[in-house]
């Protein structure tokens, strides 16, 4: 078995994802043969891994796996992330294991379920380490949530059970880290306790020397070693994001030339598919929170990928965001559906077997003439297509339920494997797909762009992600002692 060291976070969002993404490709500079593992992530962001021998094409993972295999230089694997929760109401989640549907729980039901899922985490944990010299480990959550250690197998559960050492990581940014470090300390049983190395401390702004007495502090109350301070890292911010909790402090940047509305949608899944256009400089992205109106002077809408398209769908009236959108349309406006945000362009959207929940069908936005029906199957699959208004290759995603069909289709926006997929309207300027990534195909992205009056647009998208990767790498191994946390592993 690989050696191996894991990350956990003295909270939800301190940026772990970011600090494993980045370890990971400090320790491939390196020359190491790494992997990343993430025993339990609850995400609507979801990437596709291929599976070998499955036919039906491939199996989900949370996209920050996704992102931290690219850091890694490897393909993903649906055991880099061998439960995933997808979730679809306040209280319920789709439960996804090693890349495939397992059914659906209530949090309650799902904290008995959790037992039996340790066996498939310890199954995947023995394959992602298969060949490798090294896997970082991102916990979920914080192994603080002493309530749920029992049947916990996204942090302490795991670290014990497959006797990985642990540094925490605590965010200095959202105040109170002191506290936060020493309390974590504090209430863990000394099983887990002893279980921690050492920590770090995330997002710093200023002067580190500022904090010297808050070190010091720590290792009075806890002992621990501090592996180092890790700056505002400014390089995350063009790597994917994983959760929509980043959504709620998004604000619109300086004016551009084009700009770009996207509802926040309250199952919002997949919301990365606006990372190539945010990086493009000429292109702002505006995240319109629920409650605010769509800005009259955006000149693209894109309605996103969604959990539940129904309850969306719903939503999505309630704030008003149909009259904005037939406005904008009005004004000459374009509009792209991705999945979830193609469903809901049509006339209607059926789901007879009541499979997002107990309202079965909804009024579409009716921009384009198309219906859409939910159905048991689940696509999920790694597509080479081609845009069919441009003639220009795509590389992307699927992943949804349903079937579109109407007029409308028999002007696709794409063919994907030989298949015509999507719809366009008679003006051409409403898209609808279930291809996600599609702004990701540079070639593609910088002629839409232009179609829209944007000159100069095409970045290398991807090679900016590696280039940020190596920008986060760099950082890290100036802030933090990298060898003796990778020495630490075992």
């Amino acid at each position: 078995m690989a050696r191996a060291i894991m990350l956990q976070g003295t909270g939800s969002d301190v940026g772990k994802t970011v600090l494993v993404a980045g370890l990971c490709r400090a320790a491939k500079n390196r020359g190491l043969k790494v992997r990343p593992f993430k025993p339990q992530n609850m995400s609507n962001n979801a990437a596709v891994a291929d599976i070998p021998g499955d036919k039906a094409g491939g199996g989900e993972i949370g996209r920050a796996q996704w992102l931290q295999a690219i850091a890694c230089g490897v393909a993903p694997s649906v055991h880099m992330n061998p439960v995933l929760l997808k979730p679809q109401t306040d209280v319920g989640a789709q439960v996804i294991v090693q890349g495939k549907v397992f059914g659906e729980a209530r949090a309650r039901d799902y904290q008995a379920l959790k037992g039996r899922l340790m066996d498939a985490v310890l199954d995947s944990w023995g394959k992602v380490g298969e060949g490798a010299d090294l896997v970082i480990v991102e916990g979920a959550g914080s192994p603080a949530e002493i309530n749920l250690r029992s049947r916990d197998i996204a942090n302490m559960g795991f670290a014990t059970r497959a006797d990985v050492p642990v540094v925490l990581v605590g965010d200095i940014d959202r105040g109170g880290v002191i506290a936060s470090v020493v309390g974590t300390h504090l209430i863990l049983p000394e099983e887990d306790r002893r279980m921690i190395v050492g920590y770090l401390i995330n997002k710093f702004r200023g002067d580190v020397s500022l904090f010297d007495d808050g070190l010091k502090s720590i290792e009075t109350f806890t002992g621990w070693r501090c592996f180092g301070v890790v700056p505002w890292l400014k390089a995350a911010a063009r790597l994917p994001s994983e959760d929509s909790v980043v959504l709620e402090r998004l604000a619109s940047g300086e004016a551009r030339a084009l700009k770009v509305a996207v509802p926040m949608l309250g199952r919002i899944a997949n919301f990365d598919d606006l990372d190539p256009l945010k990086a493009e400089p000429q292109v702002e992205v505006v995240f319109v929170p629920p409650g605010k109106p769509l800005p009259a002077d955006a000149g693209l809408v894109v309605i996103p990928g969604s959990k539940s398209t129904i309850g969306d769908l719903l939503k999505f009236r309630e704030n008003g965001w149909d009259r904005d959108l037939l406005a904008h349309r009005k004004r000459g406006g374009h509009v792209v559906g991705i999945c979830g945000g193609f469903q809901m362009l049509g006339r209607m959207v059926r789901d007879p077997d009541g499979i997002e929940g107990s309202v079965t069908e909804a009024e579409g936005l009716g921009l384009l003439d198309v219906e859409t029906v939910m159905e048991p199957e689940k696509t999920v699959r790694n597509v080479s297509a081609r845009s069919v208004p441009f003639d220009l290759p795509l590389e992307g995603y699927e992943i949804h339920l349903g079937r579109t069909t109407g007029p409308d289709t028999l002007r696709p926006s794409a063919v994907i494997n030989g298949v015509d997929d999507g719809a366009v309207s008679a003006d051409g300027k409403v898209i609808g797909t279930y291809m996600h990534g599609l702004f990701g195909a540079d070639g593609f992205r910088g002629k839409f762009l232009e179609s829209l009056g944007i000159k100069g647009g095409g970045i290398d998208y991807r090679a900016e992600v590696e280039r940020a990767l190596d920008e986060v790498a760099a950082e890290l191994e100036t802030h933090l002692d990298c060898d003796a946390i990778f020495a630490l592993a075992r």
